[in-house]
This record gives structure tokens, sequence and C-alpha cells, in this order.
């Protein structure tokens, strides 16, 4: 290999980077643009769900039972109604997600020591969020009934009385149980994928349909020489992006990073060559940019958001699209990024991410590299 050769490929590529006004539009622009849609326009948390609720015992109890409510980010309490259609209403017209009935009985039951039910009624045309409010709702019931149970309990003598059980609950890592801790960082495997795969994807399949890969041919430069060449201009424009978008996650949406700068820029680093080695083996089969982009997309940019616990928790799909994540490589870099960002994991603890990503580098930087000399020859 000749150091000469490999640097005169690259700078040509740099050049052809530079003069090309849609790369380093993706380039430069993209990163910021997915960094704000995610950051600020996906978001998984359910806060101030609307309730509508109808009061038939109107007593002091029913009315602290509402104030529980009121007093949690989770619920907004948006009206009072006096009867049934009212609230259906509500709920047919998506005004309210939750309607609350308490029974007119209520706190005479109470205060006899009886059980007594509220019912709850959910808009489900949204499982996901009507689950979530489910579990908010019996939360809340569960909490007030404990105090109900405990305030009968010292009417009646006993003084001591204590709930049996109870849970003392303390959240590590992602303490406000905000999901942009771990969405933000999960979009820099998105851009990767982008900068990496999509770009160098055309960089062949530039040169076939420019007729320019005759004169490459001709030339005495080696196929392991060109692949190096082609992808190293790519390989530091994805490491900047990937130092753009940290400085997002952490200064603009206030993401904590308890990790080290050296274990980040490590995994990146391997994500990177596999998705650029990923992108040269797609731009060397298909001879046509616009084949090869999609491809790309296909190949990267889909796995990486939906298979790679990006969103979804991988633990909650089917058993065969689980197997099916194992050979995507942003579910490494994810796991990865999330550890380092959140937890502060040190590269010694991540081998079960960075193992896989290696093998995943070398397996496409040869498959790269024969299926390009097979080309040649």
């Amino acid at each position: 290999m000749s150091f000469t050769r490999f640097l005169a490929i690259a700078r040509k590529e740099l050049i052809q980077i530079v003069r090309d006004t849609r790369s380093l539009g993706i380039v430069l622009v993209m990163p910021i643009v997915l960094m704000l849609l995610f950051g600020y326009g996906v978001s998984l948390d359910f806060k101030h769900i609307p309730v509508y609720v109808f009061d038939r015992d109107s007593s002091q109890r029913s009315r602290d039972l509402v104030k529980e409510f009121q007093s949690t980010q989770y619920f907004d309490v948006i009206r009072a109604v006096d009867n049934y259609a009212d609230l259906i209403a509500a709920l047919d017209s998506g005004s309210a997600k939750l309607g609350l009935v308490i029974p007119p009985d209520f706190a005479r039951t109470l205060d006899d020591g009886g059980a007594t039910r509220v019912q709850a009624l959910v808009d489900a045309s949204d499982d996901n969020t009507a689950n979530v409010t489910l579990s908010y709702t019996q939360g809340i019931l569960g909490g007030f009934s404990q105090n109900v149970q405990l305030g009968f309990l010292r009417r009646q003598g006993l003084s001591s009385a204590v709930v049996p059980l109870s849970v003392d609950t303390r959240t590590w890592y992602n303490e406000n149980l905000e999901s942009k801790a771990f969405i933000v960082p999960g979009v820099l495997a998105l851009i990767m994928s982008v900068i990496g795969a999509f770009l160098t994807s055309l960089t062949i399949a530039r040169e076939w349909e420019r007729g320019t890969m005759e004169q490459l041919v001709s030339t005495p430069v080696s196929a392991l020489e060109i692949l190096l060449g082609k992808l190293t201009p790519y390989f530091f424009i994805g490491l900047l992006d990937v130092a753009i978008c940290a400085g997002f996650a952490i200064f603009w949406f206030q993401v904590p990073f308890r990790g080290s700068v050296i274990t980040l820029a490590l995994s990146s680093a391997l994500f990177m060559v596999v998705v650029l080695c990923l992108g040269f083996l797609i731009s060397v089969i298909a001879k046509n940019q616009l084949a090869a982009s999609q491809i790309a997309l296909i190949a990267t940019f889909l796995p990486a958001f939906l298979l790679s616990g990006f969103l979804f928790a991988i633990e909650q799909m089917p058993k065969f699209v689980q197997g099916v994540t194992y050979i995507v490589p942003a579910r490494y870099y994810i796991s990865a990024l999330k550890k380092i960002f959140l937890k502060g994991s040190p590269a010694s603890q991540l081998y079960g991410d960075l193992l896989p990503l290696a093998v995943f580098a070398l397996l496409l930087a040869t498959l790269a590299t024969r299926t390009f000399h097979k080309r040649l020859a």
C-alpha cells in the first residue's frame, strides 16, 4: 500500500465533497435539523393528560380525591360535569382522555370502613397512552386508598397503625424520567447512518456514472487504497458531526453526560467504520447513484430507527424480530451511547457493544475490498 496514492485519493474525494453543495448540505445541515426535530418533536413523556370528572358525591372526600389528580403533573382536571352525557361527549370529542365517575355514597362508605369503586373511563384509541393513563390512575387511587385506610384505623384507636408494605422508589440514571434523555443520544446513530452509509454509497456509483471509473482502474491504485482514500474524509466528517450533535445534546437539550469523551469517540469511530464500509459496499454493487442511495437508506436508516432500541424496547418485540436485531449494528451503538451518557460506563464495561461493532467493521471492510477488487478485475 502506498501512502502517497492513499492521500491522493483522499484529497480527490475531499475536493468532490466541497464542490458538491448537496453533500455539504447533508453533512452540515442535516445533523442539526435531525437533532432539533427529534429533540423537540419526539417525546414519550405522558404529562398533562386532560381529565373530566363527574362527582356524584360532592363531598370533601371526593374533592380530596380530585385534588390528588390536580396535584400531579401527569393530569390536568379540565372540567367537572354533572351528567354522564357530558362526560361521554368529552371522551368522544377528544377533549378528555380520562373520565372519572365518583359514586354518590363515596364519602359515607369510606368513613364506615367499607370499600367502594371509582369508575375510570379511558380513551383507548391510542393503546399506549391508555395503558399509561390507567397506570397513573391506579397509582393515585392506590395511594389515596392507603391514606383512607390509615385514617380509619387510627379513628378506631389504633394510633400506631401502619401499612404493612410500602415502596420507597428511587430512579437511577434518568432521575426525571424524561424521554429526551435516551432519545437525543440515539439520534447520533441515525445521523451517522445517514452521513456514513448514504454519502459513501454514492462514491463508486458516481465514478461509474461520470465515466471516470475506467481512468481509476487504469491507475496502479489498489482496491484497499481506493477504499481507505474514499472513506477517510467521511470518517472525519462523521466524527465532526458526532461532536456537534453531542454538544447539542449536552448543552442545548441538557442531557446528562456522565461518561468519558474518549469512550464516546472510540465507540463512535467503530460505528462510523461499520456504516462507511457498508455504504462503500452498496456503492460497489449499485452502479447507479439513485439505486445506491435508496438501498443505503433501507439498509441503515430504517433498521437504526425501528430495530435498534432507539424508540422501541427490543425486549418488547416478538422473538423473531429480537433475533433480527442482532445483525443491526445500530443496536450496539445506541446501547453504548445510553450507557456512556446516562450511566457513565467506561470502555471496560462496553465489551458487549464494542466487540460486535469491531466484528462488523472487520467483516464489512473485508467484503467491500474483495467485492471492489472483483469489479476492478
